[in-house]
């Protein structure tokens, strides 16, 4: 529901929070969890081009916001989720009211400001909340068409079921990093054509994935309607799937992904809330077959997020290699979460679902290698050089946003850096 805090002409006396292309304008206020220099972990806030110190603020009794201040001195966000919808919207007005341009409260108050500010540039961002479980899905028809054709032809491209349910793979919660953090090429099983026995051997068909992943952060215990699916999710972050195409092809059957997906899922480190969403909800996309009554959309449930990936080879500048929007998907998170939920399966804060690959129907707007170099025959032009799949030293960048009107709702960066193979120790 749309509120104050969404109001477009908002500005903040944070200078950089009102310049037009900032990620982190005074409509968004995501949340992270840092550390300055020497300190330890705490919650934050960013705003233009600073992190408002959460703890610092409450002790300083800028933030009146109850029972729920003590959840803001936690290292991560689950125990803030845990207080519920209720707090959340309370928080996230107190902190439009504190950082709003009429406000001199802080604004005025030189050396309050530099015990709760901080400098973007000075801190590091980490993990914003502790992963409970991690669900990966399979839920852009352009993505699923591409991939499937690729396997099984266009007339087979689609599995029977995917019309009728989101499909997802439970994926390793341990495996989760925060954006910047380097992944290294894997090992694995693999058996090209031409071999007549699986061969132990370095990942060659390395990849990405741009998704999109909620947080979940109210639990629950029973089957939910996909309405309520929808409420209970706190925010959204930037996710790349990174996935070893070769080892997933001699994997997959018949029990889908498992050592392909487990290398690493990278996180960007500040969690947009739905409520900074909420004006850039969009339908999903007509449906080709009827949905079953419990799976029916209840609303626009998802957003407009325009995307783009970004590579840049060791050394080199980076090139945009594919541009797409997540209004583009099949599947809402909503109707994952309530699929997720049919069985009986508790859900609890911190859960993290990810979208699956975004792709739109254009060649330039697809979520991964895989399909943009259509198996490895089309090669990617980069800068200096062309792409199949990625190569040791290049970095992946995914950023999104949605767009206001003279301002933006932005996720900042999610990227990683492939490294070279570690040889595994062999027993003497």
């Amino acid at each position: 529901m749309l509120d104050q805090t969404n109001d477009p002409t908002l500005r903040s006396w944070v200078d950089a929070a009102n310049v037009a292309d900032c990620d982190f304008p005074i409509q968004n206020l995501p949340y992270g969890s840092f550390n300055v220099r020497g300190t330890q972990r705490r919650l934050g806030v960013a705003i233009g081009d600073q992190v408002l110190d959460l703890p610092a603020a409450v002790d300083a009794g800028l933030l009146q916001i109850g029972d729920a201040a003590g959840a803001l001195r936690a290292s991560t966000l689950n125990a803030f989720m845990a207080e519920g919808p209720a707090s959340w919207s309370v928080l996230r007005l107190a902190l439009s009211h504190l950082l709003s341009s009429g406000n001199a409260l802080l604004r005025d108050d030189d050396a309050l400001r530099a015990r709760v500010l901080h400098p973007m540039e000075s801190v590091t961002l980490h993990l914003p909340f502790d992963i409970a479980e991690y669900t990966d899905f399979y839920a852009s028809r352009h993505h699923a068409f591409n991939v499937g054709s690729m396997f099984r032809g266009p007339e087979n491209a689609l599995p029977p079921n995917w019309l009728h349910i989101p499909i997802g793979y439970n994926g390793r919660a341990s495996s989760v990093v925060v954006s910047g953090t380097p992944v290294r090429r894997p090992w694995g099983q693999v058996k090209g054509s031409e071999d007549s026995a699986p061969r132990f051997a370095p990942s060659a068909r390395f990849d990405i994935e741009l998704e999109i992943g909620a947080i979940v952060g109210v639990p629950s215990d029973r089957p939910l309607t996909v309405g309520e699916a929808f409420e209970n999710i706190f925010g959204y972050v930037l996710l790349n799937d990174w996935s070893a195409r070769d080892i997933q092809a001699w994997e997959y059957q018949p029990l889908g992904p498992f050592q392909s997906k487990a290398t690493a899922t990278s996180l960007s480190p500040w969690v947009v809330t739905a409520a900074a969403l909420e004006p850039f909800r969009v339908d999903t996309p007509a449906r080709e077959v009827p949905l079953p009554p419990h799976l029916r959309d209840a609303g626009p449930m998802l957003y407009d997020i325009a995307l783009d990936v970004a590579l840049a080879p060791e050394g080199g500048r980076e090139t945009v290699i594919s541009r797409t929007n997540y209004r583009e998907m099949y599947y809402s998170t909503a109707q994952q979460l309530a699929h997720h939920s049919t069985c009986g399966c508790p859900m609890r804060v911190g859960d993290l679902l990810g979208s699956g690959t975004i792709s739109g129907p254009e060649p330039g707007s697809r979520g991964s290698l895989l399909e943009l170099s259509w198996g490895g025959r089309d090669p990617v032009e980069i800068d200096g050089g062309t792409r199949t799949f990625i190569e040791d030293g290049d970095t992946l960048t995914l950023r999104g946003h949605a767009q206001g009107d003279g301002f933006r709702i932005g996720f900042g960066e999610c990227c990683g850096t492939l490294l070279p193979v570690k040889t595994p120790q062999r027993d003497s």
